[in-house]
């Protein structure tokens, strides 16, 4: 077990603070006389002993999700009141990857039991698990969510930073891939070109590559792409147990740029449900995952 110096924090820090910070940081890798740090995950845990809930944005969450309206909070929208104290880890400067330009992976959640609107909730972030992929290097984002007694939710959010690399470069070879094939459609989601600037406003995400085609081109993408969070979100309204416990998980294959209609797929398991979405059009993977109602006996990963 690797020992964990605590920060905590005053309050939750803005998204739009951190991804100014980040950019100043990115703005500063770029300089001819720029120094990259030995890649070593810095051993330190964030911590807010308070985690506010607003009942109208829940409200207007679920709303946006097509979920039915109730004083529980969805696990995304947990992921989403989290999701500031997990960035705090990824900016500072002892963090050996640059955030702008990030490649979201997957998510795996243990959500242990409901989670009720007026309940007081603390949390703790901290990164661990850097290793070598494919195309870079990959590290695991963890935060766990208590109410003063115990871990009510834990996810494992997993990034990758493209082109940074552990030790050389790997060589040319590519991996063999199974040729993606969509199942039997059960629905289909329309995604207008706000739908970014609509999952901002409710969750604060105002990364630049969901809210237009300009800002988004500015940083390398054709146009506006939809937030992975809320394509989980979508997936999983209606579809998670309640009142019970369960884990869910998604992987992220590719972008769904704003607008177009995303084909989806959702297929009854024993234990629970997986689903699937593609491009209507292009047939691309954008995402798979499960839900199992089959909740673990602890979620504190130590």
């Amino acid at each position: 077990m690797i020992a964990r110096t605590r920060v905590v924090l005053d309050a939750a820090p803005s998204l739009g603070s951190l991804y100014a910070k980040a950019t100043g940081a990115r703005l500063r890798q770029m300089l001819p006389d720029a120094k990259r740090e030995a890649l070593d995950l810095p051993h330190v845990e964030h911590q807010l002993a308070h985690v506010p809930v607003d009942p109208a944005k829940l409200v207007a969450y679920q709303r946006l999700m097509g979920d039915t309206v109730r004083d529980t909070l969805p696990s995304v929208f947990v992921h989403g009141l989290v999701f500031p104290l997990a960035m705090s880890v990824m900016v500072r400067d002892d963090f050996p990857l640059p955030l702008l330009g990030m490649v979201h992976l997957s998510n795996t959640v243990n959500h242990v039991a409901p989670i009720p609107v007026d309940a007081t909730l603390g949390a703790i972030a901290w990164a661990e698990s850097m290793r070598g992929h494919r195309a870079g290097t990959a590290v695991d984002v963890i935060v766990e969510v208590t109410d003063g007694t115990r871990v009510l939710w834990r996810g494992v959010s997993t990034y990758l930073a493209r082109g940074v690399w552990l030790g050389s470069k790997p060589g040319s070879q590519t991996e063999a891939r199974t040729p993606f094939v969509a199942p039997a459609r059960t629905g289909s989601w329309k995604l207008a070109a706000d739908t970014g600037r609509a999952y901002a406003a409710v969750m604060g995400d105002y990364n630049p590559i969901h809210l237009s085609a300009f800002s988004a081109k500015a940083l390398g993408l054709q146009r506006a792409i939809a937030h992975g969070m809320y394509m989980a979100g979508r997936a999983l309204a209606g579809a998670t147990p309640q009142g019970t416990g369960y884990d869910w998980e998604i992987e992220f294959a590719t972008p769904a740029f704003l607008p177009s209609s995303v084909d989806v797929a959702f297929e009854d398991k024993a234990d629970g449900m997986s689903f699937s979405g593609w491009g209507a059009r292009s047939g691309k993977p954008h995402f798979s995952g499960s839900i199992t109602v089959a909740p673990r006996t602890s979620a504190s990963g130590e």
